[in-house]
């Protein structure tokens, strides 16, 4: 675009000067651009044309471009850019609407003019990010035709046209009014000190109206324009020259600030000294009236900001655990449907506003419409709060503000934004945008712009890419302001908001006008006041150092002083404990005013340097909490509370600041009446105030004992290996420091396991101070180098409680325990006292009652737990005679396997998850009761116990989580079982951290140009080791435990850490949902493990073309702990040509599983076995765990009694005491009460704890290059044995299940009822040519059909025809398998299971047509109705399933005879039955077919006999004259006869008067 200085050029060589733009409109949408014509030399072009794109809608693209261009001959510029988002100027909804805008105006942004020919903020214009000055405005309309695709021409052509549009009329955009923006600067600070020298002044724009130093004359007034109005219409950078102030004697505009020249604040920052006089600025200009608009997004933004404080409160509760937060919850959805309500009275005011467009009344439609239905669902969430649901219904919320965010924004704009600009030396330097919605006044309150007629913080930034990255941090000034925007009309009270006691001063013309604005406040009133900053901590700064360290200082600012906190050299957490004093600060105001709403405190944290200047770490900001001088320095609102406050740098957090601010007023008698300050204590520190005793938190001596296990997977650093590591441990300034790893590669293990050190923490918990871990690798020449850090923000998990003693609710526990155990028994117990007895033991008739054996170790109650079902089942079976045992099917032991076990299991999982969701139900209802009773106070005793019985019955009826499959009406109990984890087993066990936990290290951020990497990039190497914090000094109780040994400090009991070696042997279930991986959307996935040096790629037995692969497979792999427990278990797939695609991989750390209590080595089986389907797989015995486990427990035990009793410490655990053996022989043993006391380990006093049971886990699949997407799930388990101990077992065999050769034969007897479809030719009589077609599913291309029973007319057929059909069948899975080719080009078969179902259909045969379709069944061969005895007993609900038939299954009854339904769906897609077939199906397995061969069809052998056909059924074009005589003399004989009669009479009548006109003849002339 031309400058000023071209425009003077041009002037002296040509003579004249028009406007020096050459403006036109550039539409860019899906790919395709059009542009508008080129209006020369024009600041307001009129160009009323229309660009026409024709697309598939709805279109891919959810933006479009609209650009004004400046043509030029060397190269055309933006002027400005708009971007149209489709999403908001239309619906897809049912009650939706294509897109639509307008005819109204948008405003466009981009750079400031500037008079240099090279403009370094051009990309602004382009659309690129935030525009720091008005540029254009634009006003156009947008209009969506849905073309008729029947006719091509429209359709076929997409070329963009340009064509001439019907000029609109200016006030269809809205009445043109007067605007007044009115602002006053109460403060100027924080200026950067590169601006401290030169004078300094503010300018306010609206829109071109306020912009001065532009080159610009100001904007004229609106006059009426002669030409009719446009489509498009641009209002350009500058308007021709007209003075502002006319005859009426009204205001000038004043837009900026008296210049000032800074003063200095601290090094760093200046400030403006405005003291008592605030300068003012107001601007009027005129813009279309569409306020409506911008009231409707302010109530939304109302709602908005009000849900978003609410949610954020409930975190916040959430999060420092404080009570009832669903409390909160519903206030606040109460609160969003109170809002929701009022919008909806609100919005709808000025329906007839004639400027309204389409949109205007579509988008206030669909508003009203989400509105309302989010003001019913905040009620009915509100009633689903509760306390376990709080979470969840908090993301819901999260949605809510979300889409009123996005409702909020209006497409159509009117007010351009407002902007401020600091400029010194006449240059713009730094500015401030603020949307004009935020100011408009509104006499309705929820209408008001949320800054209108308040005073706002506004922090100043560099325009364009200057103000990104670090540059963009520092604050370039920091203004005090208060703007007012509305209706020069309602200005009266525009000065409404600031703080009292003001006097206005008025320029020369308005003096005595009341109206007239003010151009300075004089403030006469103003208070003293004095500020302490109690700085107390900062955690989780960010590590500005290379050391992965930061020497922190935290520099406070406050109206125009500033002062710095001492510095902490090398912590991420320093604990400064200072007191800032600010004195003799002068506020402006009444005292009432400042008390409720005083100035902002802006703190900033910096890293020093021992070269050059401080880095910028971080900022935040605080209000301070006021005292005025009348008011007592006294609870509850003093001394202030310690406050968490968020550091952010950039749009990046960095970490809390801890601290408290007070701003005490100085009363008449001065500093006297203010709470003492003690001088600096620590007289180490210097002159250093720390921070009060009252605010300061109480602190307590800490000793955190640190577990250093050893690290692994260290990454490079610097390209070099990492070879010496070692751990440093920071933790409130004190620390401690591992012992050397010499060398990483041959043992990343630690020598020395556990350290301390001693440090004061506050009490209360939620103040505690993060810990940080750092790893540095130490070179030579004493050099240290930082690998990675990691920061334990939460010590809370690690802190160590003693337990207490004195807890009063153990007596009610046992006597509880006591009466349940006399209900159970039927009688007081006889055990002797201090034993808690454990029944494995079928008698007992309560339900689990495990839950409640969690009882301390000096309590004496005795408990029975019921055995599980199968044992009882067992049992009963033994007793019962051979004649009985027939009826009750049992499963046969040999026919049972592994993955019968492992269906029987899934089938429990489902039934569980199943059983969770009810339960959860029950629970909400229980806890709504709860909450009830809590507000109604005591409940009746009677009341309570009813409710406590219920509750019993309901513990009865719900068999807990172990027992959830052995329901009494399930029938497969009888197959053992193990557990189904849907999850990783990690998951379940808490990451087996229950002593040794992983952190994970991270890359010491040096740089900013890694803030878009992921946590996962930075990943360095993971630490392994474990903290116990407690407080000093310890119970002696604990220490004086028998074999306390105190270099291990709280971590009594762990085992070694050295080297040891492991067989790992892994078994690979199957995996499911897999991502597909080739072009045909499956995959051939093989089974690639890794762990260290070992690589095992299963590529031989891929299989082919699957996405659920059962793979059934074990691999048996040598580990060396700790340097190979990395196991990695990768799912590829197989290609012919090229390398294997990674489909996923899932990473299990076996170090953690290993060295658990939760003993994740082996899982526990359910029951112990030592034959068959269910052998037990460790190679230890369940006493022989049971014993280790005491003996590392310190636990008294096992004592193995006579009748199968165990005691361990004070449980008695009793079950069966006999086992047997493959050949039924029965022998004595203590396994079985072992293995239930290990089943209920975690019962123990002190060390129980859940064993890992006998299970399969599903873990997600994922890659690399896809982060974060799962690729499906891969079952497995791995059990680990250690190379010292016994060797195992061979591996288990869970290969999958080969498929059984079965042949079915199908004899189709008879048909009957058959629908009549053909009309016979000569006779029309309904007859059809029946055949019957059945086939296997799946094997549609192996059909077979009988012959056909031609010219049936009655419906009946006779076949005797036998259909042969072989298939290989899976029992387990009721699958039929089938291998074939997908294609001829495929390389190998693809394996199909599909389910057992035979499909019998009758048809029509036509000689010279298709076939006709009659009628279908389809009969699933396991569970299919059977058949009836007679044609008339089959009826069509037999197939429906309407009434109640025995089902039956083929593979139980083998033969089954007998008629079944043929369905067809009618014209009203209703079934109706077609006709009925007789069939008989005999199931025989492969050898039995081959011993008793049959032919197919009527064949040999085995043939069966021709059909007895009567006779009409020959083919009558063979014999047409015997077939003419049958079917005319048979049916028609009578009528026959008849017409032969007619004929001859008709003869006789025609011979008459054919011969009587002779005879008349002779008559006459013979007379």
């Amino acid at each position: 675009m031309n400058t000023s200085l071209m425009a003077n050029v041009k002037k002296a060589f040509i003579g004249e000067n028009k406007d020096l733009v050459d403006p036109y409109v550039q539409v860019f949408f899906a790919g395709q651009k059009g542009k508008t014509s080129v209006q020369k030399s024009s600041y307001e072009p009129l160009w009323n044309e229309q660009v026409v794109f024709t697309d598939l809608f709805p279109p891919l693209c959810k933006r479009m471009k609209v650009q004004i261009r400046d043509s030029d001959k060397v190269n055309d510029v933006a002027i400005g850019t708009h971007f149209i988002d489709l999403r908001k100027i239309s619906n897809d909804g049912d009650k939706g609407f294509l897109p639509t805008l307008g005819p109204a105006w948008v405003n466009m942004y981009g750079s400031t003019r500037n008079y240099t020919l090279l403009d370094e903020h051009q990309d602004l214009n382009e659309g690129l990010g935030e525009g720091v000055s008005f540029r254009a405005r634009l006003m156009l309309g947008l209009a969506v035709e849905i073309l008729d695709t029947s006719n091509p021409e429209l359709t076929s052509s997409t070329e963009v046209q340009v064509e001439q549009a019907t000029p609109v009329s200016e006030s269809c955009t809205g009445r043109m009014e007067e605007f007044f923006l009115f602002g006053a600067f109460l403060e100027a600070s924080m200026i950067d000190r590169k601006n401290g020298d030169k004078p300094v002044t503010f300018e306010v724009t609206i829109g071109n109206y306020g912009n001065e130093v532009d080159g610009t004359s100001r904007p004229q007034r609106p006059r009426p324009r002669k030409e009719p109005g446009d489509e498009e219409e641009v209002d350009l950078i500058q308007n021709s020259s007209d003075d502002e102030g006319d005859e009426a004697g009204d205001l000038a505009s004043v837009s900026s600030t008296p210049p000032m020249r800074p003063q200095i604040t601290d090094r760093n920052y200046f400030h403006l000294p405005y003291l008592e006089r605030k300068p003012c600025i107001y601007i009027k200009s005129w813009w279309p009236d569409q306020r409506r608009r911008l009231y409707n997004a302010n109530i939304m933004d109302h709602i908005a900001d009000k849900l978003e404080e609410g949610l954020n409160d409930v975190q916040e509760m959430i999060k420092t655990e404080k009570s009832y937060p669903e409390r909160r919850l519903r206030g606040v959805l109460e609160e969003l449907s109170c809002g929701c309500h009022r919008f909806l009275s609100l919005s709808d005011k000025d329906q007839g506003h004639s400027s309204r467009t389409r949109l205007d009344r579509e988008r206030l439609k669909s508003c009203m419409r989400e509105l309302e239905s989010m003001g019913q669902q905040a009620k009915s969430l509100r009633a689903q709060v509760k306390r376990h649901t709080v979470r969840d219904k908090l993301r819901l919320c999260q949605n809510f503000l979300q889409k009123l965010r996005f409702l909020a924004d209006e497409p159509q704009h009117s007010i351009p934004d407002v902007f401020i600009w600091m400029m010194s030396n006449n240059k713009r330097i730094a500015y401030a945008r603020v949307p004009s919605k935020d100011l408009l006044f509104s006499i309705v309150e929820e209408e008001l712009g949320k800054d209108c007629a308040k005073v706002k913080t506004l922090f100043l930034k560099l325009p364009g890419k200057r103000g990104f990255g670090s540059a963009g941090w520092t604050v370039q000034a920091k203004l005090e302001l208060y703007l007012w925007l509305g209706l020069s009309k309602q200005r009266k009270d525009f000065l409404c908001g600031l703080p009292c006691g003001f006097e206005e001063v008025k320029a020369a013309q308005g003096l005595g006008l009341h109206s007239f604005p003010p151009i300075s406040l004089v403030y006469t009133k103003k208070q003293t006041f004095q500020l302490r900053a109690h700085m107390y901590q900062a955690r989780s700064l960010f590590a500005a150092d290379s050391t992965g360290l930061s020497d922190p200082f935290a520099r406070v600012f406050f109206i125009n002083q500033s002062q710095c906190t001492e510095v902490l050299n090398e912590t991420l957490c320093p604990t400064w404990d200072q007191m800032l004093v600010f004195d003799n600060l002068e506020l402006y105001g009444e005292a009432h005013e400042l008390r409720d709403d005083p100035p902002i405190i802006v703190i900033e944290i910096y890293d020093q340097d021992s070269m050059g200047k401080a880095d910028f770490m971080g900022r935040t900001f605080a209000k301070p909490l006021v005292k005025m001088a009348d008011e007592a320095y006294c609870p509850p609102r003093f001394p202030p509370q310690l406050e968490y406050y968020q550091i952010y740098r950039g749009n990046a957090t960095a970490g809390d600041l801890l601290a408290a601010f007070e701003l005490l007023q100085i009363g008449p008698s001065g500093k006297a009446d203010l709470p003492p300050i003690n001088g600096p204590v620590d007289m180490d520190r210097g002159p250093i105030m720390p921070v009060p005793v009252g605010i300061r938190p109480v602190l307590s001596k800490y000793r955190v004992e640190v577990l250093f296990w050893g690290l692994r997977d260290l990454k490079r650093v610097n390209l070099a290996q990492v070879d010496r590591p070692r751990v440093d441990i920071e933790c409130a300034g004190k620390g401690v420091q591992s012992s050397l790893i010499h060398n990483y590669k041959k043992n990343p293990n630690f020598n020395t396991l556990v350290k301390w050190f001693e440090v004061d923490l506050p009490e209360n918990e939620l103040l505690h101070p993060p810990l940080n871990i750092r790893v540095v690798d130490c070179r030579a020449f004493g050099r240290y180098t930082l690998v990675g850090s990691h920061a334990v923000s939460s010590l809370r998990r690690f802190i160590y409680r003693p337990p207490d003693r004195s807890a009063a609710n153990w007596n009610t526990t046992v006597r509880l325990l006591r009466g349940y155990h006399m209900l159970c028994n039927g009688g007081p117990s006889s055990c002797p006292t201090g034993e808690v007895v454990v029944s494995m033991e079928p008698e007992v008739p309560v339900k689990k009652l495990e839950t409640l054996v969690k009882l301390d170790a000096t309590s004496d109650a005795v408990v029975k737990v019921d055995v599980a079902e199968d044992e009882k089942e067992r049992k009963k079976k033994k007793k019962k005679g051979p004649s009985e045992e027939a009826e009750e099917e049992e499963p046969d032991e040999s026919m049972l396997d592994w993955w019968s076990k492992y269906f029987a299991s899934i089938d429990t999982m489902k039934e569980q998850l199943r059983q969770h969701e009810t339960s959860g139900i029950d629970l909400e209802e229980k806890e709504e009761m709860d909450s009830t009773e809590g507000l109604k106070g005591p409940v009746k005793n009677k009341e309570k116990s009813r409710a406590a019985k219920e509750e019993k019955k309901k513990k009865n009826q719900n068999p807990g989580p172990g027992q959830g499959s052995e329901a009494p009406e399930k029938k497969k109990a009888k197959i053992d079982e193990l557990k189904v984890y849907p999850k990783e087993l990690e998951s379940e066990f808490d990451n087996f951290e229950d002593w040794l936990h992983t952190f994970n290290l991270l890359r010491g951020k040096t740089g900013d140009d890694e803030d878009g990497s992921t946590e996962e990039e930075r990943i360095v190497g993971r630490f392994k080791g474990s903290l116990c914090v407690y407080k000093v000094p310890l119970p002696e109780d604990v220490s004086r435990e028998a074999g306390y040994d105190p270099t291990y400090g709280m971590f009594q009991g762990i085992p070694s850490n050295d080297p040891i070696n492991v067989l790992v042997r892994i078994y690979v279930v199957r995996a499911t949902d897999l991502h597909p991986a080739d072009i045909n959307g499956k995959a051939d996935p093989y089974i690639a493990i890794k762990l260290g040096k070992t690589d095992i790629r299963d590529k031989e037995n891929y299989i082919s073309k699957q996405l659920n692969p059962v793979f059934g497979k074990s691999f048996d792999i040598e580990a060396s702990f700790p340097m190979e427990s990395m196991l990695t278990v990768a799912v590829y797939d197989w290609d012919l040509v090229g390398t294997d695609d990674l489909i996923g991989e899932t990473k299990i750390d076996l170090e953690n599983r290993f060295y658990s209590k939760h003993r994740a080595t082996c899982g526990i089986a359910q029951t112990y076995s030592i034959h068959g389907y269910n052998i037990w797989r460790d190679p230890m015995k369940p006493s022989q765990i049971l014993t280790r486990l005491c003996k590392e427990g310190k636990v008294d035990g096992p004592h193995f009694g006579p009748h199968g009793r165990v005691k361990v410490a004070n449980r008695v655990f009793t079950g069966p005491s006999e086992i047997e053996d493959e050949n039924g022989q029965r022998k004595p043993t203590d396994e079985h009460v072992a293995l239930s006391a290990l089943r209920h380990w975690e019962d123990i006093p002190r060390v129980g704890c859940r064993l890992v049971p006998e299970h399969v886990e599903t873990r997600p699949l994922l890659n690399p290059d896809k982060p974060g997407i799962e690729q499906g799930r891969l079952e497995l388990w791995v059990d680990m044995f250690p190379m010292d101990m016994p060797a195992p077992g061979t591996p288990l065999d869970i290969s999958p299940r080969k498929p059984k050769k079965y042949e079915l034969r199908v004899i189709v007897w008879n048909t009957d009822e058959v629908v009549l479809e053909d009309d016979d030719f000569f006779t029309g009589e309904k007859s059809s040519d029946i055949f019957v077609r059945g086939w296997l599913k799946g094997q549609q291309e192996d059909k077979q059909d009988t012959d056909v029973h031609y010219h049936s007319l009655t419906g009946e057929g006779n076949f005797n025809w036998r259909y042969l059909f072989p298939f290989d069948y899976l029992a387990a899975e009721e699958k039929i398998v089938m291998s074939k080719k997908e294609s001829m080009f495929s390389w190998d078969e693809t394996e199909y299971k599909i389910p057992a179902r035979l499909t019998l259909q009758i048809w029509d045969a036509d000689h010279f047509s298709a076939d006709d379709f009659l009628g279908a069944i389809e009969l699933d061969l396991n569970r299919f109705p059977r058949g009836a005895k007679t044609a008339k007993q089959c009826t069509m609900e037999m197939a429906t399933g309407e009434v109640d038939v025995p089902l039956v299954s083929i593979f139980k009854q083998k033969r089954v005879k007998g008629w079944w339904p043929l369905l067809a769906r009618n014209e009203n897609d209703e079934f109706e039955l077609t006709g009925k077939v007789e069939a008989e199906l005999h199931l025989l397995t492969a050898e039995e077919a081959e011993k008793n061969p049959v032919g197919l069809a009527r064949n040999e052998p085995d043939p069966l006999e021709k059909p007895n056909r009567p006779d009409t059924s020959f083919i009558w074009f063979l014999n047409p004259l015997k077939s003419a005589r049958y079917f005319l003399w048979h049916t028609y004989r009578w009528l026959l006869l008849k017409l032969l009669l007619l004929l001859l009479l008709l003869l006789l009548l025609a011979l008459f008067l054919y011969s009587l006109p002779g005879y008349l003849a002779k008559k006459i002339l013979g007379a």
